[in-house]
């Protein structure tokens, strides 16, 4: 953004609301680059040169509904809140996301991809994404402190949204996170990257995951948010109830949730009609 005093208002005003020092990146990073494309500030910018940047942005640069969604979200602050204007003048629709199914690995599938992990560090963080649902810059944001083993809780500090919330340690992790412990000593950050002061960047966790699953044979597109998807899914399937699934994730309707039911593995004949519990005799 050209003016200084302008990216400094819009930067008080997310902060005002509590978003994420994240979305105020994305946000401020959105309105930088529809200034760049039309060279005007970006309160000088109309309601049909904004519309064009956003058909440059589906058609040539094949950006995705959630990256349009965040500029139109960035420019609707600039407009209402900054600028004092009407939004319903705009007249700007969101586009309808595509619901795609979530990439999840089988049990079978994650033993492989842990045992493809040679590294102490990697392994760790991969088997505690999977075992407590965390996204990825949750897990790198971890800190020692956070692991809870007197009650077995996770505490995930400032997740999605700007919200806390706790999760599962899972009793089977606890001999591999006293592993890593002894060996890395973690201070700040659980895991370190190569500065103890920084945590281990999430770039490197996301790439070192693609290659173990490429060397244990598995041919799925999965990314690191496979595993929180898996842990959803496996949970569901061991008959979990889905309210506690959306707790665990950090979800804030049940909808987001419930993607889970389309993709996890049911047995109708495991499924037991509630009729047989009336108790009903013909005379």
């Amino acid at each position: 953004m050209k003016e200084k005093s302008l990216r400094a208002r819009m930067e008080q005003e997310m902060r005002i609301r509590n978003y994420s020092i994240r979305t105020i990146k994305s946000y401020i990073s959105c309105l930088s680059m529809l200034s760049k494309y039309l060279n005007l500030s970006p309160d000088k910018i109309t309601i049909a040169q904004f519309k064009d940047y956003l058909q440059y942005c589906v058609d040539v640069k094949k950006v995705s509904v959630a990256t349009i969604n965040q500029t139109i979200g960035a420019y609707k602050i600039l407009i209402e809140d900054i600028l004092g204007r009407d939004w319903a003048e705009f007249r700007i629709k969101r586009p309808r996301r595509e619901k795609k199914l979530p990439v999840v690995l089988s049990k079978e599938e994650v033993v492989k991809i842990f045992a493809s992990t040679k590294n102490l560090k990697h392994l760790t963080a991969f088997s505690l994404a999977y075992s407590t649902g965390m996204r990825l810059g949750e897990v790198v944001a971890l800190t020692p402190r956070d692991i809870d083993s007197d009650r077995m809780q996770v505490l995930v500090r400032r997740g999605k949204g700007n919200k806390s919330r706790y999760t599962i340690l899972a009793k089977e992790l606890l001999p591999l996170l006293r592993s890593y412990y002894q060996v890395y000593r973690p201070e700040k950050y659980l895991f370190e990257g190569q500065l103890k002061s920084h945590s281990l960047s999430e770039r490197t966790l996301s790439t070192v995951f693609k290659q173990c699953v490429s060397k244990s044979g598995i041919k799925k597109n999965a990314s690191f948010h496979s595993l929180r998807h898996s842990f959803a899914t496996h949970l569901l399937e061991q008959g979990t109830n889905l309210k506690v699934i959306q707790m665990l994730l950090g979800h804030g309707s049940l909808k987001t949730t419930s993607i889970y039911l389309h993709v996890c593995k049911q047995d109708p004949s495991s499924t037991r009609s509630p009729f047989d519990d009336l108790n009903i005799k013909p005379e």
